[in-house]
């Protein structure tokens, strides 16, 4: 039986990159962006709040999915599904989506002069792997090839798993369990850590999605509880934006706020998720099938609508919610264009 609060759990987090990678552009956090406006406190909250359960978060949902696609998959299979729907548009928008992100970025931040298909010479040049300086990037598709990467190394730990008779007693499994879960994840947050993106860390969150988070007895578990669970998740996202407006963000209080929502925040994401987004809505069935586009083509469409959009529009708030809604609309413009051809249904992997 599909669970289709995954799905809809998947699909408002992907809703989320969007307004979360919009606010990059004024964040108060001293970080470089492929486009910046004037920094805003208030837009920085949303980063706050969102990113450290967002990231981890997606990784669970993709252990969990996993398990349930081996229901009705080989081992055979499931990796020619991955080679076929992550691979294949990695590799097309490391050719045809991200390159514009640096081009961007470099006209921005270095000023460069040359034209779109001369600065690709750059592109091709490795520095720190941001991309903000012109040079090259995985960008936002690093999700994928981390996804591809874990996936595909763990996938003989998860077959064995899936033909073990005995599995995990997710009967034995209680609150103080899963909360402990959240260690190995926090404390490998800086192990195989590449550009600020840890391997082992989304790694973990990947197998602990498989073999414990998608135990129907752990989730009743979560759903049971998810009232404290979703009130904590708030308490601490609002804790965390006020230590930062108070300028304690160098403060073990900080940090270890940070430990908690990074796992909280998905507890509680599961456990509201099976209790109020468990339904096949029309919005279900048709973003399903569009969500994968979106996150493909959205971050290089709020970058040229921010280059573009902000000379010409006084106010933060104005640019930030027009860059957003026409981010959206374009995104969802391109994939509606992408899906009725077979060239590009293959290399972004839109479903038919």
């Amino acid at each position: 039986m599909r669970k289709y609060y995954i799905d809809n759990l998947r699909i408002l987090c992907i809703f989320l990159l969007i307004p979360f990678h919009t606010t990059m552009i004024y964040n108060t956090l001293g970080e470089t962006f492929y486009v910046n406006g004037t920094p805003k406190e208030s837009l920085t909250f949303v980063n706050l709040g969102v990113y450290p359960w967002w990231m981890t978060g997606l990784f669970v949902l993709a252990g969990m999915s996993t398990m349930y696609a081996f229901e009705r998959r080989t081992g055979k299979q499931y990796l020619q599904e991955r080679i076929r729907k992550l691979l294949v548009p990695l590799l097309s928008c490391l050719v045809f989506v991200v390159p514009m992100q640096t081009y961007i970025a470099d006209r921005f931040h270095n000023g460069y002069q040359g034209n779109y298909f001369e600065h690709l010479k750059i592109f091709l040049t490795i520095t720190d792997w941001s991309g903000y300086d012109g040079h090259f990037t995985p960008a936002h598709t690093w999700f994928i090839l981390y996804l591809f990467l874990i996936s595909s190394v763990t996938l003989p730990l998860l077959l064995w798993y899936r033909n073990k008779k005995k599995k995990l007693d997710g009967t034995k499994i209680n609150m103080a369990i899963l909360i402990c879960l959240g260690i190995p994840v926090v404390v490998l947050e800086d192990v195989l850590n590449v550009g600020g993106k840890s391997f082992a860390q989304f790694g973990a969150c990947f197998l602990i999605g498989y073999f414990v988070l998608s135990d129907e007895h752990v989730l009743e578990r979560l759903q049971k509880y998810s009232t404290p669970l979703g009130i904590t998740w708030v308490a601490l996202i609002g804790t965390r934006c006020f230590l930062h407006a108070k300028g304690y963000e160098d403060s073990i209080y900080f940090i270890i706020l940070y430990s908690l929502l990074e796992w909280i925040g998905i507890l509680a994401m599961l456990g509201l998720g099976r209790r109020f987004l468990n339904h096949n809505w029309k919005f279900t069935r048709h973003f399903v099938k569009a969500e994968f586009s979106l996150y493909l083509f959205h971050q290089t469409i709020v970058i040229m609508v921010g280059y573009w959009l902000i000379p010409y529009i006084k106010g933060v708030y104005a640019q930030y919610v027009l860059i957003i809604i026409l981010s959206f609309i374009i995104s969802y413009l391109l994939y509606q264009i992408c899906r009725r051809f077979n060239v590009t249904r293959f290399l972004f992997a839109i479903k038919k």
